[in-house]
């Protein structure tokens, strides 16, 4: 049954080439939005907190501060309305989930930055 499953995701689900990031990259991700008959781009620009899953149903959750209230949204990689995705800034952090950043306000909720080789 898996088997059958990896093949029609294989055969069916196509994947869209974006650049590698990882937890504790400030990215951007550009997404489509259908209201009614027409369509827009919007974005969302924030600290990825994680990568989960692998293969056609990956996702990462990205948390923004919006004022003082923390907005975290979930995307699926493979969503067919994301445009593109931007990185902004490599972080250097130890961990790949890094749910501790929920409860950093301030100076404390910065995240260094990882040089680029």
């Amino acid at each position: 049954m898996e088997a059958l499953i990896k093949f029609v995701q294989d055969e069916f689900v196509t994947t869209k080439d974006f650049p590698d990031f990882a937890a504790g990259d400030t990215i951007t991700v550009y997404y489509e939005i259908k209201e009614g008959s027409k369509t827009r781009t919007q974005f969302f620009r924030g600290v990825v907190i994680q990568r989960r899953g692998s293969g056609t149903s990956e996702t990462f959750t990205i948390r923004k501060m919006s004022g003082t209230v923390g907005v975290e949204r979930i995307f699926p990689v493979n969503l067919p309305a994301l445009q593109r995705i931007e990185i902004n800034k490599r972080g250097k952090v130890r961990r790949a989930r890094i749910f501790y950043f929920r409860g950093l306000t301030g100076k404390k909720a910065r995240i260094k930055e990882r040089r680029i080789k």
